[in-house]
């Protein structure tokens, strides 16, 4: 995962990186594709992408910007077949361009193949390095073209092509979602940690997979369950298989999902995330004792925590923060006066709500600070009398290498700085953080498990697979455990 480039801005918050989708056995397949990239539009605004399959013919159709941009009604058409696989891209500096939008197809006398991917590869550079020394070309920034490579060259022996897919799997570390279309089958692989979502449903006789379950709630569809750990299924016309590319490992879901990432509506391994967040930030309002006059949730991954929090403190919940839907990423503007004008155009303050007040703000994680503490400042110019700041996460410490486009631990407010040091740098009355154990008790894992089904690693630096050297920036090297 590419971390930018040092000269340029770095991102306010965590950012996800891209969502899945396919469809099995529908005459409409690349109009519900369309419908559930709508639907997982929040996980990447950089490109989006349809692979349809007609027969044995492979279409493509894809684009840089929003759904609604890459799609016409002429270019859907164009779209013919009853089998589909679909992306939205989220991408840092290094993986923009419409080479990296995907899905990838690739053509070759054996036959066509084509991938979309979500998370991130942590071996990516060491299989890279390989595959060239072998003669591989690669022409994008994605790891989705290291698996290809992979499948292509893994034909020792008679190996059919579900075996190839295996074998080539097999060799991957790190997070990753797999959605393959060939000429005859849809491909469906989750990474031995299912550290990124992805869910299995019906939509009558045709299967659907997707990144989240609010994409089948568009579409229709019937959620059946998650994809399990390092399992591969294999959909055709004869039916859908699963088997294992890889021994399960321990359950590690992301915990980011549950408080940032994921829509309210969706269902991660059968917890509903609104139910989620709410929770959390019912166990936060147990964990702390504060006296104020309103909680204001950060729209809009904070809402459901600020109203839990509100629910079990009694502190009356107002809409104190109001969002501005139509503007577009601000952290890339090249000067720090555009971009804190790019935070004003975003999030505004509701004077006649906070005026005179002692306001709790809830929100879902602090990264570097700087835009809790631009959100501090504007409560406060608009005359809120205190600002409580609430985070209805543990505090960030450590880098994500599973595709979450997080800063370094160089950036992370929270890294080598206690509570109170935090507090001072965003010009908070109080502050606090949700606990570990209360966050894992409030999405519904046991603290008290050694496999509490969750990824811990932003909070405490213990990651669940293996970290290659080559994954990390330098000065981050000594941090890798």
């Amino acid at each position: 995962m590419d971390r930018g480039h040092p000269t340029l801005a770095k991102p306010e918050g965590l950012k996800e990186e891209c969502s899945v989708f396919g469809i099995w056995g529908h005459k409409d397949a690349a109009q519900i594709s369309y419908y559930g990239l709508h639907a997982l539009q929040h996980r990447g605004q950089e490109g989006a992408g349809i692979v349809t399959k007609e027969d044995k013919k492979l279409h493509v159709v894809k684009g840089e910007g929003l759904v609604n941009d890459v799609f016409s009604d002429d270019a859907i058409k164009k779209l013919k077949g009853n089998a589909a696989i679909a992306h939205v891209l989220y991408a840092t500096e290094k993986g923009r361009g419409i080479e990296n939008v995907q899905p990838l197809v690739f053509r070759s006398t054996t036959g066509s193949l084509s991938i979309a991917f979500n998370g991130n590869i942590v071996n990516a550079v060491e299989l890279r390095e390989h595959l060239e020394r072998q003669g591989s070309i690669f022409q994008t920034a994605s790891d989705t073209e290291v698996l290809a490579h992979l499948v292509k060259r893994a034909t020792s022996g008679t190996l059919n092509q579900k075996d190839r897919v295996k074998k080539a799997l097999s060799l991957l570390k790190g997070a990753f979602s797999f959605v393959m279309l060939t000429e005859d089958s849809l491909m469906i692989a989750q990474d031995p940690n299912t550290i990124r979502p992805l869910s299995l449903g019906k939509m009558g006789d045709a299967w659907v997979v997707a990144s989240e379950t609010c994409a089948f709630d568009i579409i229709g569809a019937e959620s059946i369950r998650s994809v399990e750990p390092g399992e591969l299924i294999i959909i055709n016309e004869s039916g859908m298989k699963s088997e294992q590319f890889a021994k399960p490992a321990d359950r590690a879901m992301c915990s980011m999902e549950y408080a940032y990432f994921a829509r309210p509506d969706s269902n991660i391994d059968g917890i509903n995330i609104h139910s989620a967040r709410k929770r959390c930030g019912k166990q936060l309002a147990r964990e702390v004792q504060i006296e104020a006059d309103v909680v204001t949730g950060v729209p809009d991954s904070s809402i459901s925590a600020a109203i839990g929090f509100s629910e079990v403190t009694g502190i009356p919940y107002e809409l104190g923060l109001i969002k501005n839907r139509y503007v577009g990423r601000t952290f890339i503007q090249p000067t720090q006066e555009m971009r804190e004008k790019g935070v004003k155009m975003k999030l505004s303050p509701v004077q006649q709500v906070v005026e005179g007040k002692r306001v709790v703000m809830v929100d879902d994680s602090i990264v570097r600070g700087t835009t809790s503490k631009r959100i501090v400042k504007m409560l406060k110019d608009a005359g809120a009398k205190e600002v409580h700041v609430m985070i209805a996460t543990p505090p960030l410490v450590s880098p994500c290498y599973y595709g979450v486009d997080i800063s370094t631990d160089s950036e992370l407010i929270a890294t080598n700085r206690s509570i109170e040091e935090i507090r001072e740098l965003i010009g908070a009355d109080s502050l606090a953080f949700l606990s570990i154990e209360g966050m894992l008790e409030a999405i519904g894992r046991s603290p008290e498990m050694k496999n509490c089904g969750q990824c811990l690693a932003c909070f405490t630096g213990e990651y669940p697979t293996e970290i290659f050297a080559d994954t990390v920036m330098p000065h981050e090297k000594e941090i890798v455990r």
